[in-house]
């Protein structure tokens, strides 16, 4: 991945314009949205649960009325749960004792869809730190999957039974999409079957 300059790179490689939608599952501090959005001048929705990196990202975008953040992180589930804060590995999945914690809101992604009146997304990132396992199967079971046109994933190992967990959702995931590229546990792509790029 580094040595093909994925950051630099490889994330961006889509075919978007400024009519795309682009949903960024774990926004952090607005890095990837910030480089789609210069790219691409697309609309890009924010999904970020942690207030501090929330505040920070409102705050960044603020100017920029193509981009919205939304205040909760998404799942399979709605409820209020304790996140882990660790920076950019802010986490669901790590032990709460380790490090400071904070009660979020999560909502199950295909209400939150809804209530956003979203139709069709053109992409969607996923760097949720574990939180993937249960996200993409409630986007595959909802119908969601088929309405996405390609899907930036990155998996973490230090899930349990995370290696069967991925394979099982990469089989489900190929009967919608076909992979673009993969690189371990560390970034892989899919795009909707049926699309020419």
């Amino acid at each position: 991945w580094f040595k093909d300059f994925g950051d630099e790179t490889l994330r961006l490689e889509y075919p978007l314009n400024d009519n795309s939608v682009v949903i960024d599952v774990g926004g952090y501090q607005g890095d990837f949205a910030d480089l789609i959005s210069r790219k691409f001048n697309c609309e890009v929705i924010i999904f970020e649960p942690v207030p501090l990196y929330y505040a920070m990202c409102l705050k960044r975008f603020n100017l920029n009325s193509k981009i919205r953040v939304v205040n909760c992180g998404i799942g399979d589930v709605d409820a209020i749960m304790p996140i882990a804060v660790l920076d950019d590995a802010s986490s669901f999945n790590v032990a709460i004792a380790e490090s400071e914690s904070v009660n979020v809101k999560l909502r199950r992604a295909s209400k939150i869809f809804n209530d956003l009146r979203l139709n069709y997304v053109d992409l969607i990132k996923i760097n949720i730190e574990g939180g993937e396992y249960s996200l993409l199967p409630e986007l595959i079971e909802s119908g969601w999957a088929n309405k996405i046109q390609y899907i930036q994933i990155q998996f973490h190992n230090f899930i349990p039974n995370a290696v069967a967990m991925r394979e099982k959702i990469r089989v489900a995931l190929s009967k919608t999409h076909e992979e673009m590229r993969n690189y371990e546990f560390v970034w892989e792509s899919w795009k909707l079957k049926g699309k020419s790029n």
